[in-house]
This record gives structure tokens, sequence and C-alpha cells, in this order.
């Protein structure tokens, strides 16, 4: 079943309800005031009745006083506190004969459903009772059809029938309409999804009107969506360009070289062993960039991680130990607290501290000092060399992939302008922020802020 279609036969159906609710009580509301209304009249018919009774008259004076109250079809008796029924005054004898003469020790209602002529008829009845030094001597009794009670009721049940049936074809209209107006939106979506499907281009929805409600709400998400969508396929298709031509300039040298020996064999020692020292160097600058876009790729899967405990002071100790005797280089390390800790996937950040500290030796001939700070929502690895620097210009670039600010050197140096991206994506995955600071000619400052908490709850759960 469409969507359409249910909300048409629910907001009927719901509406069905309302109306049937609301004409129950207005129908027995109708009949409660009438009747009350009714009876009202016949009480003070009969309290008007008693002050005009006459003891010393005769019953047939009785009868000339009672007459003049008499209504259509209606009855007024008298009786004694036995019910024995002293005196009786009606126009429709069939009614008076029907209805039970019944005394009364205080005032009272009454309703009945009688049989006359082949059809029911509702009657009222007041009772009222008629006191003599304060005892209870009789009871006047006073009864009367309610003839447009029931054509009322007819009337009033044929007009909340039509009222109901308007209302649930209004409602099926209406309904129509709403589901319509809901629908649209999603149908747009759903045909430029459909479009999407068949033609693998990203498109938009076009917002016709400003609504403000969660529709337009959903249609400017998927279309944000999109933006990313087309964001990520323009950096693949850049990624994939960038890598080809990176991977160009090892590929001819080799393939030159490779040409070169063909030619001339291998009679000439010295122009063979530069040409296989040449092949085999460009290998190993393919082989480490192959590793860096594996790299890259694995910092893009966010589910990948394995977070632990980890003592950053201890782990940055035995870290640049290692780096010191491969690079001969002075890390001074600088941490106040005695422990730091942090909630980490340990191999992925040893990785970004890695490269932190590679770009600082590359590019810097003095110590390196690394600061460990432990704030109240951050732990804070800030690696500050003291060489070439950055422009001021080139820094909200430097984590592009193969962004290089001097690629000359960068080739000597053997990098692929691949590094800090991957750092970045690896403090992402970790839900940190990693930020530079550079003067150029003076030092770089690169800092890591890997959070300790999140929404008051540990970031990661070991």
């Amino acid at each position: 079943m469409k969507i359409t279609t249910k909300i048409n036969l629910i907001t009927t159906a719901w509406i069905l309800c309302v109306l049937i609710a609301v004409n129950a009580v207005v129908f027995f509301s109708f009949m409660k005031i009438t009747v009350n209304m009714e009876d009202d009249e016949l009480l003070q018919k009969a309290d008007q009745l008693i002050k005009e009774i006459n003891k010393e008259d005769s019953p047939v004076e009785m009868k000339d006083t009672f007459t003049p109250y008499l209504a259509n079809h209606s009855f007024i008796r008298i009786m004694h506190s036995d019910s024995k029924k002293v005196i009786q005054v009606t126009n429709d004898k069939d009614l008076a004969a029907k209805v039970k003469a019944k005394s009364a020790s205080h005032k009272e209602t009454e309703r009945l459903t009688i049989r006359l002529k082949k059809q029911e008829e509702q009657i009222a009845i007041v009772r009222v009772p008629i006191h003599s030094n304060g005892d209870v001597v009789g009871t006047l009794e006073f009864g009367k059809k309610l003839v447009g009670l029931e054509l009322g009721k007819d009337v009033l049940l044929s007009i909340l029938t039509f009222c109901t049936i308007l209302g649930a074809v209004l409602s099926l209209l209406g309904g129509r309409w709403l589901s319509n107006l809901i629908m649209r939106p999603i149908s747009n979506m759903i045909n430029t999804m459909e479009d999407i499907e068949q033609s693998g281009i990203p498109k938009k929805i076009v917002i016709e009107h400003e609504t403000k409600d969660e529709l337009q709400k959903m249609a400017v998400t998927f279309n944000r969506m999109i933006e990313r969508l087309e964001a990520n396929l323009e950096k693949q298709r850049q990624f994939i360009s960038d890598a080809s031509h990176e991977l160009k300039t090892p590929l001819t040298v080799i393939k030159s070289y490779a040409d070169l020996l063909l030619r001339r064999g291998l009679q000439n020692e010295e122009v063979a062993h530069d040409a296989i020292e040449s092949i085999h160097s460009e290998a190993t600058r393919i082989q480490k960039m192959t590793e860096r876009f594996l790299d890259l790729a694995d910092t893009e899967l966010e589910d990948l991680l394995e977070p632990k405990l980890i003592n950053i002071g201890a782990l940055c100790k035995n870290l640049f130990k290692q780096l010191q005797s491969a690079y001969k280089r002075e890390i001074v390390l600088h941490y106040k607290e005695t422990s730091i800790s942090v909630i980490a996937d340990e191999l992925k950040l040893k990785q970004a501290i890695i490269i932190l500290i590679d770009n600082a030796i590359k590019y810097s001939k003095d110590k390196i000092d690394v600061y460990l700070e432990d704030k109240e929502e951050f732990t804070i690895i800030l690696v500050k060399d003291y060489g070439i620097g950055i422009p001021a210009g080139e820094i909200e670039n430097i984590f592009e992939r193969f962004y290089r600010i001097d690629k000359a050197r960068s080739r000597e140096t053997g990098g692929t302008g691949l590094g800090l991206s991957i750092a970045k994506n690896i403090i992402k995955q970790h839900y940190g922020e990693i930020k530079v600071k550079s003067t150029e000619g003076v030092g770089t400052e690169v800092a890591l802020f890997l959070p300790k908490r999140k929404d008051g709850k540990e970031l990661f759960v070991q």
C-alpha cells in the first residue's frame, strides 16, 4: 500500500472517530437538555397548580381549575398518599390509561417509553407532594407526551449523519491533498535517486519553496550529502591524478635506464652500475609511495581502531630512543606530569608521531623538542623544530595529498607529500585535531590534540 493511501485512510478514519464522538456528545446533550427543559416546565406548572388548589372546591371545580394547564396529550392527577386517585383531568385517555398512578413523598421526575397506536412514545412525568400542616396528604402528578422530542431526535440524527458523511468525503479529499503535499519532496528525492542510479552522476534535489519544515530539512540534508559525495569523488579523481603523476616520474626513469641497458648491454660496467643503481633507487621510491598509499587508505577507515589506555610519556621515551639511534639526531622530551595517559590506538598514534618527527628531521638540523601537556579536555603532543619553517601562505595547504612546499628538496629527502594527510586522518579517527604554527626561517610547531572525554563519557571503551 502506498504511503499516500495510508495517510489518506488514517486521517479519514481519525476524523470519522472524532466526528462520531462529537456527534454522540451533541446528541445526548440535546436529549438531556430538551428533557430537562420539559421537566422544568412541568414542575413549574405543578407548583402553580398546588398554589391554586382549594380544598373546599368540588371535583368539578378542581377540574375547571386544572383544564387550562393541560398541554397537548397530557394529564393531571391528584392522589392520596396511598396512590388512590382522587381526581384526574386529561385530553388523551389512552395516555392516562397507560401510565399507572403513583404517589411521591418528594419532588421527582420520570421519563417513560410506552407504546401507543403501534408506535413508541416518550412520556415526561413529574410528581409533587401536597403538604398540609407539615404532612404529605397527597400527590400532584403531571404527565405529558413529548411530541416534538421524537421529531427533533430524528431531525438531529439526520443532520448529524449528513455532517458525518460530508466530513468523511471532505476528509478523503483533504487527506489526498495533504498526502500529495507531504509526498511531493519525497517523490522528488526518489526520482533524483533513480536518476543518480541510472546515470551514475550525483544530482541535487531542486527545492522549489522554502517551507522550513522537516521535509525541507530532509531535502537540504540530502543535498549536503550529495555535496560531500561530489567532494569525495573529486578528491578521488584528484588522488588518482596525483598518484599517476607521482608514479609516472620514477617509472619513466626506470624505463629509460632499462632501455639504456637493452641498447648497450652490460659491456660498459660503469654505465650499467649507474643504471642499476638508479633503477633500484626509483623502485625503492615506488615501494615507499605504495606503502604510503596503503597507510592513507587505512587511516580513512574510521572503524578500524584498537583503542586502549596508553602512557604517552613511556610511549614517546621508547620511540624517541629508537629514532635517535636511527637518525643520530637529538630529540628532547619535556613533560611535567609523571604519568600522562590517553585512550587511543597505540600503533596509529605512534605512526602519527613518527610522521611529525620524520618531517622535523628532514627540514631542520638542530635538536627537536617534544612537549607533553595534560589538559582537562585534551592531551597535547607538541613537536617543535628549528628548521626552514613554512611560508604563511602555505600552511593551510600542507595537509593536502601530494602537496610539497619545495618539490626539489622533498624529492631529495624522499618525501611523498602524504605524511601529514595520514597524520591528520589518524587524529581525526580519534576525534582529535592537529594544528600547525610556523615561521619561515625560524621553525615549525605541530600539535596533536587528543580528546579525553566526549559528552561526559569515555571516548572509547577499552
